[in-house]
């Protein structure tokens, strides 16, 4: 993956640059240390991937990264690990906090190469219909049928959604607020910017976070007491 580095402290970039030089699969393009600099190469060259600082002088890596086009993913690296919720506004595929160790860091990177291959499919899946109890996707050039009860939850990353299955994650292009508004409402709900989850398919769960299965989802400030009214407080035992 072609990625550029873009951070306003020298020894932050040269410590990502460092990790990036121990992960295979990277290429270092450049390295940047505002989000105009930055910009102005975005417009010229072919980046996959952005290693983004959110606290910069000039405009901010959150305000920078709502500009970056659908082919170029987002890492934030940062040291303020309450930007966290704010990432997810501009589907960035992940957010790194500052120290970064080189097995997060690679972590980070082979997310986002699982999701660079799932965007690049040579088959653009999308959903086809509803019907009860289930939805068809078109994908590898057949429709696939998918029950709700299936689903763990939905992720929304630029045009596309990827729907988590117990077997399979499946790309659809399609917006998740288009997905969401043909989910039934008793079972599915948007938890953030970028989620929707099967309510029955919750673990546990604690103020700020939703477990399902193996999977940590943040639950968004603008969601929290709606989703808590609909779907806990009247089964909660004291």
């Amino acid at each position: 993956m072609k990625c550029i580095i873009v951070d306003d402290e020298p020894l932050a970039r040269k410590g990502i640059k460092m990790l990036a030089d121990k992960t295979q699969g990277l290429e270092l393009l450049g390295e940047f240390g505002n989000a105009e600099s930055a910009s102005l190469f975005l417009d010229g060259n072919e980046v996959d991937l952005v290693f983004l600082d959110i606290q910069m002088p000039g405009t901010n890596g959150i305000e920078f990264a709502k500009t970056i086009g659908n082919k170029t993913l987002v890492i934030f690296t940062t040291a303020y690990a309450e930007y966290a919720l704010d990432s997810y506004e501009v589907d960035a595929v992940d957010y790194l906090v500052k120290p970064v160790s080189l097995l997060r860091f690679q972590r980070a990177v082979a997310k986002a190469k699982n999701y660079a291959e799932l965007l690049s499919a040579e088959v653009k899946n999308r959903l086809e219909t509803v019907e009860d109890g289930y939805i068809f996707i078109k994908a590898d050039r057949k429709i696939i049928r998918i029950y709700f009860t299936d689903i763990l939850f939905i992720e929304g990353l630029k045009d596309y959604v990827i729907i988590h299955t117990p077997e399979q994650k499946i790309v659809a292009l399609i917006s998740l607020k288009a997905i969401n508004s043909q989910l039934p409402a008793g079972i599915f709900f948007r938890v953030n910017k970028s989620y929707i989850v099967n309510t029955q398919h919750i673990s546990s769960l604690n103020n700020n976070d939703i477990q399902i299965g193996r999977h940590e989802i943040p639950i968004g400030n603008t969601y929290r007491n709606e989703f808590f009214e609909r779907f806990v407080s009247g089964k909660l035992l004291n």
